[in-house]
């Protein structure tokens, strides 16, 4: 149903998670592999982590990747660049992308050496056939992602999967809007009224994260918002709200999880059934 106005949706009952004690996500151990990709002094070190990296293809993964690409050593240098070719995908942002295919070129002609340049080519063919839209249709839908907002310790991290999360509900729940404008850069409102393109802007705000502790586990609450705007002038029109519970183990990489599964489950919720339904049914 339209929304004529600013609404409000609040979860009730809370939706409530419960991860198996001791479970843990499949990438645990990812900014650990990081580090030693980037700062260890052995080259076999940096091997290793590179290598074990690739597997995961977690998109946290992808700068240290580019960066690797200077790394000293030939074989790091060849692996960071077989490695992008595995984990850039569709939901790494096009400005990315673009960085990304622009230093595997460089690489590719410019390293010292000739395997280095091969896993570079190979890398960069692969990538420059994914990627959003060359083009926009007239008629379509254009849906600005905002950067989010989170007063948390971990702000920076939290807000990035924050976006992360709403990015891959609108392309698995709403393939045909179109999130990533040709170019990498937002629209400007001449380009938006050229290509006749209905345009939105949608945020989120993290207003309460808390873990408290239950005997042996702990109970993480989450309460979050979210708006949605008209782009380019960002006049808001609806705003959302839910909450969420998920109990983990008390350790704090656990707790950690236990936040962005949180964060996650409610923003995938207001979503797919609010906020995609509603920009669908804006004249």
């Amino acid at each position: 149903m339209p929304l004529s106005s600013t609404f409000k949706l609040f979860l009730g009952p809370l939706l409530f998670l419960t991860l198996l004690l001791g479970g843990t996500a499949s990438a645990d151990n990812v900014e650990s592999l990081i580090e030693r990709l980037s700062t260890n002094s052995d080259y076999k070190v940096r091997i290793s982590a590179a290598l074990s990296l690739s597997k995961l293809r977690d998109q946290r993964a992808v700068w240290p990747f580019v960066k690797a690409l200077k790394d000293a050593d030939k074989t790091v240098r060849g692996v960071a660049a077989a490695a992008l070719g595995k984990t850039v995908n569709s939901t790494t942002s096009a400005k990315m992308r673009a960085r990304v295919l622009q230093e595997l070129k460089k690489t590719a002609t410019s390293d010292s050496n000739s395997f280095v340049r091969k896993q570079a080519q190979k890398a960069f063919d692969v990538l420059g056939n994914i990627g959003g839209p060359t083009t926009v249709s007239a008629g379509g839908i254009y849906v600005n992602i905002g950067l989010m907002s989170a007063k948390t310790e971990d702000a920076t991290k939290i807000r990035k999967h924050m976006r992360k999360t709403v990015l891959k509900t609108f392309k698995k729940k709403a393939s045909s809007m179109i999130i990533d404008w040709p170019g990498g850069k937002d629209p400007s409102k001449k380009q938006i009224s050229q290509n006749k393109v209905k345009a939105f802007h949608v945020d989120g705000t993290i207003n309460e994260l808390t873990a408290a502790p239950l005997g042996s586990s702990t109970t993480v609450s989450c309460k979050v918002s979210m708006l949605i705007a008209s782009y380019p002038e960002k006049s808001m029109f609806g705003f959302l709200k839910g909450g969420a519970q998920v109990r983990s183990s008390s350790s704090a990489k656990e707790v950690q999880y236990a936040k962005e599964d949180c964060v996650a489950a409610v923003m995938e919720d207001l979503v797919a059934r609010k906020i995609i339904p509603t920009i669908k049914s804006r004249p």
